[in-house]
């Protein structure tokens, strides 16, 4: 994976960083994995306003991915590499021995013509999805399950990815992206590797309107708004206001927010960095 940069023939090219889409093999999606995608433009059933900064963008339709990988021992062929406008991860087309096709997150090294295989006799090799018990300890792995059958809930962003450092009795330790380290039942499914397009990371749209391809409409600051607005706005010149708050009065940047008796803290071994 690499990325473009432009030569700064209009502004809106002076500062563009894309990705160069040379590993994508298809231009046009497997239509029996493709459902249409309706956008709300951040209106609840009411056509009440609930979410701000949302709306327009590009038409998308939404890829059917398998997140749960549970077609133990089939073998599958990856046919294609494809682009995903729903996520920052490239996704790859398999086709199974039964005649079956799937979508699944590429990982990273993951080549068009490769042998995949999930379950519990599956090889610890790329892109295959087996038990965190099976799997040797200090892999790299990725789409982790946090109870089993549920289907992958972390890791699955572009260029991520978890490592597996122990085991203790029934759960597996695994340090995530986030430098946080937690317990995972070791019966949970995970993907060997890390996730893909690793350098989206380094992209740059260049442009606003690039913002609004994506469905994001301009976001205006706190500051800059009346009090009737805002807590943290008015005030004379250009006036910080005071302690960063958000717009119903919570503090935000450095206030914890996490639950203090959520039932999950119990399995975090270590926090992740600040």
């Amino acid at each position: 994976m690499a990325v473009r940069k432009f030569k700064p023939v209009t502004p809106g090219q002076r500062h563009k960083i894309i990705g160069a889409f040379d590993e994508i093999t298809a231009s046009a999606p497997e239509k029996s994995l493709v459902v249409g995608k309706r956008g709300t433009g951040g209106r609840n059933n009411n056509g009440k306003m609930t979410m701000r900064y949302i709306g327009g963008g590009h038409k998308q339709k939404v890829r059917l991915i398998d997140f749960k990988r549970e077609k133990d021992g089939v073998p599958a062929t990856v046919k294609t590499i494809e682009y995903d406008p729903n996520r920052s991860a490239r996704i790859a087309l398999l086709y199974y021995a039964d005649g079956e096709k799937r979508y699944i997150i590429a990982p990273n090294g993951l080549e068009v013509g490769q042998q995949i295989m999930s379950g519990a006799e599956a090889a610890p090799e790329i892109g295959n999805a087996l038990p965190l018990k099976n799997i040797p300890i200090g892999t790299i792995i990725h789409n982790i399950e946090l109870r089993p059958g549920q289907g992958a809930a972390m890791v699955r962003s572009a260029g991520v990815f978890a490592q597996l450092t122990s085991r203790e009795g029934i759960y597996a330790i695994i340090k995530l992206p986030s430098g946080e380290t937690r317990k995972i039942l070791a019966t949970c499914k995970a993907t060997i590797g890390g996730v893909g397009n690793s350098d989206h990371g380094l992209e740059r749209s260049g442009k606003a309107g690039r913002s609004r391809w994506l469905g994001r409409r301009p976001r205006n600051r706190g500051v800059a708004m009346n009090p009737v607005d805002h807590p943290m706005g008015g005030g004379e010149g250009r006036s910080s206001g005071g302690h960063p708050r958000s717009r119903k009065g919570l503090y935000s940047k450095g206030l914890k927010t996490r639950a203090p008796k959520k039932q999950s803290t119990k399995y975090i071994i270590e926090r992740r960095k600040k």
